[in-house]
Formats: structure tokens, C-alpha cells, sequence
């Protein structure tokens, strides 16, 4: 495996895994702005979490959703898709740190080493799927309620949360590819030594006649 794209997918796993922390308790998933109005409220945003508003003096008022069954479905796929994605990227740094050749975790095994941080690769791939398929699903339906004509409720637009989150899915995909590249270059470096028979298996015809003639002596033949 080649150590400078190890690290190289060591640092945008790393980082895309504390991108999907930061994006997770982020309040603004979905953002409406009714400044102009005679009522207070300048702005409305909610996540996966929690619904807030904030008044013209700057006043934040938060209120968590009270029932979880009672949610929307694309919310609570959207909240079990970020934290298997949480759960995914953190088994993706510890492979990756125990895999790459730098480290003295695992042993002298390089094979083996190779093999885990293939297998943190996988990790930061289903972590970035995860990631933009939550993100992605939630932006979904935000642009379906907005550009309905006869939506009756209120329409919100798409807030910085899901562009963390995209830029996570983002890195955690590339990182995951580049362990994923490693592992297949240093397969093929292995693959391409020659076949060399060992010593012991080798035989010259000269031993064989001379074996031959040991055994019937010169006189065996008329």
C-alpha cells in the first residue's frame, strides 16, 4: 500500500467523520425567513432534533419534537442514517489507523495491516453514503414542500447543516476510495514477482541418467 494516499484518506476520513458531528446538532437543516411581516418571528429553522425561532430582538426560542413516532419518515430515516454514519466513520479512523504501515498497532503483518485498512476504507465509504443519502433525502423534501403550489403549511429552504453534511458525505467517499485504490495497487505490486520453484524440487537429467546407471551398472544392457 502507499503510504502518502493512507495518509492523504486518514485525513479526509478524519475530517469528514467530525463534519457529521458537527452537522448532526446543527439547528439550521431547513431555514424560513418571513421578515417583512407585522408578527414578531424573523426567522424560523429546525434539524433532525429540535424546532426554533428567533424573534426581531434576537431572542432564540427552541422546542424539541415531543414524539418521535409522530415525526415525518424521511426524519427518522434521515436521524438513523447520520448516526450509522457517526458509527460507521468511527470504525473507518480506528481501521485506518491500525491498517496504515506508519503504525505500530497490529504487529509486522503487512498483509494483514493492508486488509484492515481496506476494511476502514469500506467503513468511510458506507459512512458517506449514509450521509448524502440522509442529507439528500431531507433537502428532498424540503424543495418538494417549497415549489408545491398548494402546500398549505409553512415553506422552509435548505439550511447550512445539509451543506456540511454534503461536504462530509463528500470527503468520506473520497477517503474511503483512496484506502480502497491503496489496497488494490499493493495487491497488484505483490502479484507481480515471478514464480520461482524451490531448489529441492529441480532435477537435472544428469542426475537422473547417473541415478540410472548407479542402479543396473554398466553390464544391464546387451
Amino acid at each position: 500500500m502507499d503510504p502518502i494516499l493512507e495518509v492523504v484518506a486518514l485525513t479526509l476520513g478524519f475530517l469528514s467523520w467530525i463534519m457529521v458531528g458537527v452537522a448532526i446538532p446543527n439547528r439550521y437543516w431547513k431555514v424560513s425567513t418571513i421578515d417583512g411581516t407585522v408578527i414578531t418571528t424573523s426567522t424560523i429553522y429546525e434539524n433532525l432534533w429540535m424546532s426554533c425561532a428567533t424573534d426581531s430582538t434576537g431572542v432564540h426560542n427552541c422546542r424539541e419534537f415531543p414524539s418521535m413516532l409522530a415525526l415525518s419518515g424521511y426524519i427518522q430515516a434521515s436521524r438513523a442514517l447520520m448516526i450509522a454514519s457517526v458509527v460507521s466513520g468511527t470504525f473507518g479512523v480506528v481501521c485506518t489507523l491500525i491498517g496504515m504501515q506508519c503504525s505500530k498497532a497490529g504487529g509486522e503483518n503487512y498483509v494483514l495491516k493492508g486488509r484492515i485498512a481496506g476494511t476502514g476504507g469500506v467503513f468511510f465509504l458506507l459512512q458517506g453514503l449514509c450521509t448524502m443519502i440522509s442529507a439528500s433525502w431531507y433537502a428532498f423534501n424540503i424543495t418538494q414542500d417549497f415549489f408545491n403550489p398548494i402546500y398549505p403549511g409553512q415553506k422552509y429552504e435548505i439550511g447550512e447543516g445539509l451543506y456540511i453534511s454534503w461536504a462530509s458525505g463528500t470527503l468520506a467517499i473520497c477517503g474511503g476510495a483512496c484506502l480502497m485504490f491503496s489496497c488494490k495497487f499493493g495487491t497488484k505490486e505483490k502479484s507481480g514477482y515471478p514464480y520461482q520453484p524451490s531448489r529441492g524440487t529441480v532435477y537435472s537429467a544428469s542426475a537422473s541418467r547417473k541415478d540410472v546407471q548407479s542402479t543396473y551398472g554398466r553390464n544391464a544392457y546387451v
